[in-house]
C-alpha cells in the first residue's frame, strides 16, 4: 500500500525551502535571507564580527536602523538620554559603513523601527526567512515571512554564514471566525487570545493565524497581530499572503521588479497550508465575542474587556493564580471587583512596533479630531518610521495630534520601554499602544495598560481608561 505524505503547513513549507542541513542534535541549519540590525544589540553583533576578524558574507542582505535608544524629540542628533547611548549609535554607524551594509541612519528618510521599516520598504517578503536581535521580529509574519528574534551572538553567526540552526517548533493554527464588532482591532484580538489562553499558550509553537476574520484584516493589522505572537510565547506568528499582501508590496523599494516580480508573485501564491496539513494544536475564536480590550495587571494575559471588572484573586481556580493576581494588583494599585473603565491615568502613549503605522495614527486622529487631552495628562505620539511620519503630516494628522495636546515626535522605539533613558514618572499610570506591561516597562514604578490606538486616544481625552464607543467615535 502506498502511503501518501501528509500536507505541509505554511510554516513547514518555508522551513523546508530553507533547510540547508539536518544537524546531529535534531536541529536544522536554516538559510537566512535577511538580517536586520539596530543600534542597541545589532552593534554587539557587528562588534563581535569585527573582533573575530570575520566579515559579513552578503552585505546586500543585511540592513540596519537607528531606533531603540535614539532620542525622538524634534531636532534630535546622536545625543540620547540612555547611558552610553551615543557610543552605541556611533559604533553601529562606523561598523555598518565598514561592513558595507545598508544603514538607515538618523535623518535618513527611511529610518524607523526595525519591523516597521522592514515591511514598508519591502525588505521582508512572503516566504523569506528573517532575523533581528529583537523579540518582536515576528511582526513580519503579517506579510507571510518566517521571522523571529534572536540573540546578538546568533545574529553574528548569521552575518558570517547566512545560516542559523533552529529546532523546528510544533505547529499551531488559531482560527478567528465571525466578524469583528465595529472598532475592534487586531490589538484587541491578541489581548483577547492571550487572556484566554495565557501568555505561555503558544510556547514551543509556530502559530498560523487563519480564518475569515484574518482574511478581512488589512496587512498592517496583521503585522500588529503577529507582533504580539511573542507575548503568547510563540516562536513566531504568520499569516498566509494573499492579494492584499501582493498589492501592499507592489513597488516597495526593495521588492522584486519586472520579471522577478512576476516570478515572486507566482511563488507567493503557493504559500498557504495544504488542506491536509497537520497541526499539533488548534484554537478557535469567535470574533463576535471580542470587545475593546485593555490590560489590568503586569502581563499581557492580564486583560479584560473594557466594560468588565478587575478580577478577584479569591475567585481564582488555582491558589497560585490567585497569588499572581494579588501581586499584580498590588503593583498596578487597583482593587478587585471594580470596573476597569474610569480608572484615572496620568499619561497616554501611541507608538511602538505594535501600533505606530499610518493606519493606527488615522484611527487615533479620528477620535482626537476637535477634542483636547484632559488637563494634566501627558500624551505622546511617536510614529513608527520617518516615512509614516511624513505620510501622516501630508494628511494633516500631526496637526490633529498637536491641537489635541499630544506631543508629535520623531520615529523610534521611544517610551515603549525604559533603558535608563527617557521614561514616564514613577507612579504614573499609562494607557499605551505598546506590547508589554511588565513592572517598570515604561519607567521605574510605572503602571502600563495595553490597549488599541482607539482606546488610548479616547482615554487621553477623558483622563481615565475609556471605552471609545461611549464617545460616539468610529
Amino acid at each position: 500500500m502506498i502511503h501518501q505524505k501528509p500536507g505541509l503547513t505554511l510554516f513547514e513549507k518555508i522551513w523546508k525551502d530553507h533547510t540547508v542541513a539536518e544537524n546531529d542534535d535534531g536541529s536544522s541549519l536554516i538559510y537566512i535571507d535577511r538580517v536586520f540590525l539596530h543600534e542597541r544589540t545589532g552593534s554587539l553583533a557587528l562588534s563581535g564580527l569585527s573582533a573575530g576578524d570575520r566579515t559579513t558574507k552578503n552585505p546586500n542582505h543585511v540592513f540596519c536602523t537607528m531606533d531603540h535608544i535614539v532620542d525622538t524629540t524634534p531636532g534630535r542628533g546622536d545625543d540620547t538620554r540612555v547611558p552610553g547611548g551615543i557610543e552605541f549609535i556611533q559604533v553601529t554607524r562606523n561598523l555598518a559603513h565598514q561592513e558595507g551594509i545598508t544603514l538607515f541612519d538618523l535623518n535618513n528618510p527611511r529610518q524607523g523601527i526595525s519591523h516597521v521599516v522592514a515591511a514598508e520598504q519591502g525588505i521582508a517578503l512572503p516566504g523569506c526567512t528573517m532575523i533581528c536581535p529583537d523579540s518582536h521580529t515576528c511582526t513580519l509574519g503579517g506579510i507571510g515571512a518566517m521571522a523571529t528574534g534572536v540573540g546578538s551572538s546568533d545574529c553574528e553567526h548569521a552575518l558570517a554564514t547566512e545560516t542559523l540552526s533552529f529546532f523546528k517548533p510544533r505547529q499551531m493554527r488559531i482560527n478567528f471566525s465571525g466578524q469583528l464588532p465595529l472598532g475592534v482591532t487586531a490589538k484587541d484580538m491578541m489581548l483577547h487570545l492571550i487572556s484566554n489562553e495565557s501568555a505561555a499558550g503558544g510556547s514551543g509553537f509556530a502559530v498560523e493565524f487563519a480564518g475569515p476574520a484574518i482574511a478581512d484584516l488589512e496587512v498592517e493589522a496583521r503585522q500588529t497581530l503577529c507582533n504580539m505572537a511573542v507575548e503568547f510565547s510563540a516562536f513566531t506568528g504568520i499569516v498566509a499572503p494573499d492579494e492584499k499582501v501582493i498589492t501592499y508590496l507592489k513597488d516597495k523599494p526593495y521588492a522584486p521588479k519586472g520579471q522577478e516580480w512576476d516570478q515572486a508573485v507566482n511563488y507567493w501564491k503557493t504559500l498557504k497550508s495544504d488542506v491536509d496539513a497537520s497541526f499539533d494544536a488548534e484554537i478557535d475564536i469567535d470574533c463576535t465575542d471580542i470587545a475593546p480590550t485593555v490590560t489590568w495587571g503586569t502581563s499581557p494575559q492580564h486583560a479584560i474587556s473594557i466594560d468588565d471588572k478587575i478580577p478577584d484573586p479569591k475567585q481564582a481556580d488555582d491558589p497560585a493564580d490567585g497569588d499572581a493576581i494579588s501581586r499584580a494588583l498590588d503593583y498596578i494599585d487597583l482593587s478587585p471587583g471594580r470596573p476597569i473603565s474610569g480608572t484615572p491615568i496620568q499619561a497616554a502613549f501611541i507608538g511602538s512596533c505594535t501600533n505606530s503605522r499610518l493606519s493606527d495614527l488615522r484611527i487615533a486622529a479620528d477620535i482626537l479630531k476637535g477634542k483636547s487631552v484632559a488637563p494634566g495628562i501627558r500624551a505622546i505620539c511617536v510614529p513608527g518610521s520617518s516615512q509614516v511620519k511624513r505620510n501622516a503630516e501630508k494628511e494633516g494628522l500631526d496637526v490633529i495630534f498637536k491641537q489635541s495636546g499630544f506631543e508629535w515626535r520623531e520615529s523610534g522605539c521611544s517610551l515603549c520601554f525604559y533603558a535608563g533613558g527617557e521614561g514616564f514618572s514613577p507612579g504614573d499610570r499609562i494607557i499605551t499602544t505598546t506590547n508589554r506591561n511588565f513592572e517598570g516597562r515604561q519607567g521605574p514604578m510605572t503602571r502600563s495598560h495595553l490597549a488599541s490606538p482607539a482606546t488610548v486616544a479616547a482615554s487621553a481625552i477623558e483622563g481615565c481608561i475609556t471605552d471609545f464607543r461611549t464617545q460616539g467615535a468610529r
